[in-house]
């Protein structure tokens, strides 16, 4: 991967697991992109899946990794991004599948899901992983047409 930029982003009750994926993925060699937030008010997750699936989707950052409180919602909202293909993944297995069979660009985490050690496990098969194409090609250019 050429660009080693990844965004990450959250909503107010993934804010500590966020810095500390930021924190892992740096020591990495990659350069993390965290677009926020750093205080613990409330803040609204379809903001911040939406904003950090622009950056991927505009080539800006090459990956995106995204928290909330299950990871559900601000998946949701990424997604409607066109061009974002983002999972909510509880296990390495699955992350991992995203990137090799079905292209991911993001991942979601729940930090009330998960805990930070498995989080990083999670990030770290996600990162290793790389699109396998040839019949999974078909299929991704099949999620892509449906994109509007």
């Amino acid at each position: 991967m050429t660009n080693k930029r990844i965004v990450l982003s959250s909503d107010h009750a993934a804010i500590d697991m966020r810095q500390t994926i930021a924190n892992h993925i740096t020591k990495l060699g990659y350069e993390a992109v965290d677009i926020g937030p750093i205080t613990p008010e409330s803040t609204p997750y379809p903001e911040h899946g939406e904003a950090a699936a622009r950056r991927v989707a505009s080539g800006d950052c090459a990956l995106g990794i995204i928290l909330c409180g299950t990871g559900q919602g601000i998946m949701m909202a990424a997604n409607k991004v066109k061009g974002v293909r983002c999972g909510v993944c509880s296990d390495a297995f699955s992350a991992r599948m995203i990137r090799q069979h079905n292209d991911a660009n993001m991942l979601s985490l729940g930090a009330r899901v998960i805990g930070d050690a498995l989080a990083l496990d999670i990030v770290d098969a996600f990162l290793g992983a790389d699109f396998e194409g040839g019949r999974h090609a078909t299929r991704v250019d099949m999620i892509k047409a449906l994109e509007t």
